[in-house]
């Protein structure tokens, strides 16, 4: 597939800024979490998980936050990996 060196240089970017857009996109789910309970939490879970991922959060963190399911613990790992 040939890409335009625009299409080159928007990919290029979205890859090296992935922890970021990550990092992003975890904290809004958060915020999510405060506000959500029953099916629409767990599927908000689910897409925290992806993101807590591609930040580098191990897997078995990932879960034990999930089985706690406390926001607020994950909001707190965040701001170790913004800063």
């Amino acid at each position: 597939m040939n890409r335009t060196r625009h299409q080159e240089k928007i990919i290029r970017n979205y890859y090296e800024n992935r922890d970021v857009i990550g990092l992003q996109k975890a904290s809004e789910a958060v915020t999510d979490l405060y506000l959500s309970e029953g099916k629409k939490r767990a599927t908000i879970w689910k897409r925290l998980a992806s993101h807590l991922e591609k930040i580098g959060v191990p897997e078995k963190r990932i879960e034990e936050l999930r089985e706690a399911d406390d926001p607020a613990a994950v909001a707190k790992l965040l701001e170790k990996y913004s800063g």
